[in-house]
C-alpha cells in the first residue's frame, strides 16, 4: 500500500478525510492544489459529464479516458477510480478491471457491493491494488430498486449493511463509502468500522470523513441537484453570465 494511503489510515479516529470528485485535468489540478485527501473519478460523470440518465451507461473506456486526465494532474491527493457496471461480474473480471484502472494512473479502485463483492474485493487487494467499497445505496442497482431511497431505515436493513461492511473489512478494503443511510446507522457502523468510512447523504460527522460531487459542490450541473447536496458556489450562473456577456459584445456594432 502507498504512502498516500497509509496517510489516509492514519487519520482514523484522529482528523477527518476529505473526499471529492474529479473528471478532467483542470478540475483534478484545483482540487488537488486546493488540498483535497482523496479525488474519486467517479461512474458520476455517466450524468455530469456525459449526460447519461444515471451511472449503469458508463463504461470502462469512459473510465479508463477520465481517470488517465485526473492523475496527470494530481500530485498529492489519493485517485480513485470507480468500477462501471458489469466490469467486475466475477473476481477475476474484476482484477483484469482493476489493473487496467490502476494503469492509467489510479492509486486505488473502488466497487460497489459488500458481502456479495467480498471475494472480488479480496482478490483485488491480494493483487496489491487497494480498494475503496461502497454499501448503502448503490447506485449501480438504482434501475433494480426503482429509484434513489434512504437505507437502513429497518432494522433489518441496518443490519444487512452491517454486515456488508464487515465483509469489506475482512476482504481487506482500506475504506468504504456509505451512501444515503440513515444517519444513526452511519454513526453506528463507523464506530465498528476499523478502517475509514466516508459518508455521502449519510449525515454530517457521521462518519470518518465525507465524499462530494465536484458540480454537486460549485453548482456546476443546475438541472439535478441532490437533496443532501450542500452548493458552495455557483459556477453555472457565473457561465451563463459571461456567455451572455461575449454574445453581447460579438453583436454589438462597430
Amino acid at each position: 500500500m502507498n504512502s498516500k494511503i497509509e496517510a489516509i489510515l492514519a487519520k482514523k479516529g484522529k482528523a477527518p478525510v476529505s473526499e471529492l470528485t474529479a473528471y478532467d485535468y483542470p478540475s483534478a489540478r484545483l482540487v488537488d492544489e486546493a488540498g483535497i485527501d482523496m479525488i474519486l473519478v467517479g461512474d458520476s460523470l455517466g450524468m455530469v459529464m456525459l449526460g447519461y440518465p444515471d451511472t449503469t451507461h458508463v463504461t470502462l473506456n469512459h473510465m479508463l479516458h477520465h481517470t488517465e486526465a485526473v492523475a496527470r494532474a494530481a500530485k498529492n491527493a489519493v485517485v480513485i477510480a470507480d468500477m462501471p457496471i458489469h466490469t467486475y461480474e466475477t473476481p477475476e473480471q474484476a482484477l483484469e478491471t482493476a489493473r487496467a484502472l490502476m494503469a492509467v494512473g489510479a492509486d486505488a479502485v473502488k466497487l460497489e457491493g459488500g458481502a456479495a463483492k467480498e471475494e472480488h474485493i479480496r482478490t483485488i487487494v491480494q493483487a496489491g491494488i487497494p480498494v475503496q467499497g461502497h454499501i448503502g445505496l448503490l447506485p449501480q442497482k438504482v434501475k433494480e430498486e426503482g429509484g434513489y431511497r434512504m437505507h437502513g431505515k429497518t432494522d433489518e436493513e441496518a443490519a444487512a449493511i452491517m454486515r456488508d461492511m464487515e465483509a469489506v473489512v475482512r476482504a481487506g478494503a482500506f475504506s468504504v463509502v456509505i451512501e444515503c443511510t440513515r444517519h444513526a446507522v452511519a454513526a453506528e457502523i463507523t464506530k465498528a468500522c476499523p478502517i475509514i468510512t466516508i459518508g455521502i447523504g449519510a449525515g454530517k460527522g457521521t462518519c470518518d470523513g465525507e465524499v462530494a460531487v465536484y458540480h454537486d459542490l460549485l453548482g456546476g450541473f443546475p438541472w439535478f441537484v441532490p437533496g443532501f447536496a450542500k452548493q458552495r458556489a455557483n459556477i453555472s450562473a457565473e457561465i451563463t453570465r459571461a456567455v451572455k456577456e461575449y454574445i453581447a459584445d460579438v453583436q454589438r456594432p462597430e
